[in-house]
């Protein structure tokens, strides 16, 4: 099934990932990245992610030197095989028993704050509207984990909602190293505001064992990123890996308690929106048995379609579909 749960009651590792200059990739995903953790299908990480800056941008941004995370500081100044892109990412993680045509079952057990601030920040050549914007700034913006709420301004609380924006597998090997910027078939950078704690992805697997990448911690998102950057912060948090023999997807597709969400992902945000509507056609006939008219009826009057972000060069989409219009099968008496 493409969004399912699957449920085990063996106890299973659980298993810790922090980020240091040799457990982590600066700015790519690739194939070729070589495991820094290797576990069971079925087994938990308690991953750390960095922040995606550095020393030096978040104290000339008015950040104390006492509040930069240690393992910033030795991740700048160590790692030295770097880019092309620029989101420290913590990871690959191999999950044993995963192949290529296999689907990587991601769930977000729990995301918590690793530090009491974050940034928002954009550039002259970056974001949706940089030619009304031709100059950098940054800003750094206090997080109260109490009352999880963003101090923006003065009379202005954002409240948080955190997830990694960054969650992918390795791309297939033929494609190289890629920029961690753009989302595509192997997930990344989806930037999707929807993947908080509570919910599940579900990934293409391209290269053997998953090779699984974390980062781009936000503790809060608009749809659309549209400056580029969202509530940047670290994060930690607790992920459950599974790999689905009988799942076989194209695109990154999610479920949370109460929704399936699809995604389409493109240069072009119409054709990124129609990819989408098609992924959500495509469940509705394979796991509800709708007619593909009616999933595309069903589509039109249940579901929203988003803009998840326009800022990545490659642009994507998601559709929203409530599970409370399906209703359950009616319990069987018996005497």
């Amino acid at each position: 099934m493409a969004f399912c749960c699957f449920t085990t009651h063996i106890a299973l590792a659980q298993h810790k990932l922090v980020p240091t200059p040799t457990t982590v990739a600066w700015g790519y995903y690739d194939a070729a990245a070589l495991p820094v953790l290797r576990i069971k299908s079925g087994e938990t990480v308690n991953v750390h992610t960095l922040i995606t800056s550095t020393p030096a941008r978040l104290e000339g941004a008015g950040v104390a030197p006492a509040q930069v995370e240690p393992a910033l500081r030795d991740i700048t100044t160590h790692v030295t095989n770097k880019g092309p892109g620029g989101h420290i990412l913590t990871g690959p993680i191999f999950v044993e028993g995963a192949e290529p045509g296999d689907v990587l079952e991601v769930r977000i057990q729990s995301i918590k704050l690793a530090i009491p601030y974050a940034y928002n920040a954009f550039g002259p050549t970056s974001g949706f509207i940089p030619e009304d914007f031709p100059y950098a700034r940054m800003k750094i913006i206090p997080l109260d984990a109490k009352k999880m709420v963003a101090h923006f301004a003065p009379g202005i609380d954002v409240p948080l909602r955190p997830f990694f924006g960054s969650m992918g597998v390795a791309p297939p090997a033929a494609a190289g190293r890629l920029n961690s910027a753009p989302p595509g078939i192997h997930g990344g950078n989806l930037d999707n505001k929807e993947l908080v704690a509570g919910t599940t992805l579900y990934l293409p697997i391209h290269a053997a064992g998953a090779l699984f990448f974390v980062g781009d911690g936000h503790a809060g998102q608009g749809n659309g990123e549209v400056d580029i950057t969202a509530l940047e912060t670290s994060l930690t948090g607790t992920l459950q890996f599974i790999v689905r023999k009988d799942l076989h997807l194209k695109l990154p597709r999610a479920e949370t308690p109460t929704a399936y969400i699809s995604m389409g992902l493109n240069e072009d945000l119409t054709l990124a929106a129609k990819d989408a509507v098609r992924e959500m056609i495509a469940f509705l006939v394979a796991e509800k048995g709708l007619t593909r008219d009616d999933a595309y009826m069903l589509c039109s009057v249940a579901a929203d379609l988003n803009t998840t972000q326009v800022v990545d060069g490659t642009r994507g989409a998601h559709m929203i579909l409530p599970k409370s219009i399906f209703q359950k099968p009616a319990k069987v008496k018996t005497k």
